[in-house]
């Protein structure tokens, strides 16, 4: 019995972790508009049954309420493989950011908010 319930908890776990809304939002036309404006820009290739992505798509998204400024898109890489080839990101849990025209930051695999934060600051 105790097993079962165990198993149930695992399983709401599990699923509720990888509820966290994932969408591309991503345009060529917005991303080149918005590099010619000098906007700050944040790039997260992410796919939807990654733990990884999961995890910096919460943090993300928090970031996305406290760096109004800061202009957030993102794509899902294994059926963007466009945007993946336009950007040179290879690997789906990476996160970039831009100044205007220069990348100023490339994080792969990284999901500690303190660093993911010091990337897009840097792009301020």
């Amino acid at each position: 019995m105790i097993k079962k319930i165990y198993i149930t908890l695992f399983l709401l776990f599990c699923t509720s972790v990888f509820a966290i809304e994932k969408k591309t939002n991503f345009s060529i036309e917005d991303f080149e508009n918005a590099k010619a404006n000098g906007k700050t820009i944040v790039i997260n290739s992410f796919e939807s049954w990654c733990g990884t992505c999961v995890a910096q798509t919460k943090i993300l998204n928090q970031a996305k309420k406290e760096f109004k400024d800061v202009i957030f898109m993102t794509y899902e890489h294994g059926k963007n493989k466009e945007i993946a080839n336009k950007l040179n990101i290879e690997f789906r849990t990476t996160i970039v950011v831009y100044k205007g025209n220069k990348e100023v930051s490339r994080l792969i695999g990284q999901t500690e908010k303190k660093i993911i934060y010091t990337a897009i600051q840097e792009g301020i």
